[in-house]
């Protein structure tokens, strides 16, 4: 389904890359760089060029993959470390980058994938656009996956991965054009002249 999507994506006019996670090693931890041997920073780096994020995962156990918690555990970073924010605005990387959702497997649990991984990539600062989620789950207890069980020729999940990628790709234009102009900065000292100090302070 990854594969499609690039395709799609590609027909309106953007460069796409799949990365498999497995490929890397990406050490355990929420920090942009765990040390000696971590590839994430590999990793890191192409997500802070790209205008479109697209997660793409199985669903294990009726949960997501424990790939992918690696992936958003790594992305809470983007909190902390003053390289992946905007030192004029505040602004966290993923600012002005928006981001989607692939998830099959041979059980549901997908909508409850799709509310987590869309939910997580909000907060660290990615614009999600509506119906940019798309999936493919088989028949329970059942073993085909998305390939065997037909998946690519399966009218709900080829409709909702269209609407994914025409508004994906609409919305990443629409904030190149027009980039966020909210800055954290200032609003965060609003917030703290209307606020009581933090425990301790």
């Amino acid at each position: 389904m990854a594969e499609k999507a690039a395709e799609q994506l590609k027909g309106h006019g953007f460069e796409t890359e799949i990365i498999r996670l497995n490929d890397y090693q990406v050490l355990t931890g929420n920090s942009s760089d765990e040390g000696e041997g971590d590839q994430w920073p590999l990793i890191l780096e192409k997500i802070k060029a790209c205008q479109v994020f697209i997660i793409a995962t199985p669903i294990w156990m009726g949960n997501l993959a424990s790939t992918l918690q690696k992936v958003i555990e790594r992305l809470d970073a983007i909190f902390r470390d003053e390289e992946l924010s905007s030192k004029e605005n505040g602004q966290y990387m993923p600012y002005n980058k928006v981001g989607g959702y692939l998830v099959t497997g041979n059980e549901d649990g997908a909508h409850s994938c799709a509310a987590q991984v869309l939910w997580a990539l909000q907060e660290v600062g990615f614009t999600i656009p509506p119906n940019v989620n798309a999936y493919w789950v088989g028949m329970a207890g059942g073993e085909k996956d998305y390939v065997e069980g037909g998946g690519k020729r399966y009218l709900y999940t080829n409709k909702t991965l269209r609407y994914m990628t025409a508004n994906l790709a609409w919305f990443a234009r629409l904030l190149a054009a027009n980039p966020i102009s909210t800055n954290l900065l200032e609003e965060n000292k609003k917030a703290e002249a209307e606020s009581d100090k933090e425990d301790g302070e």
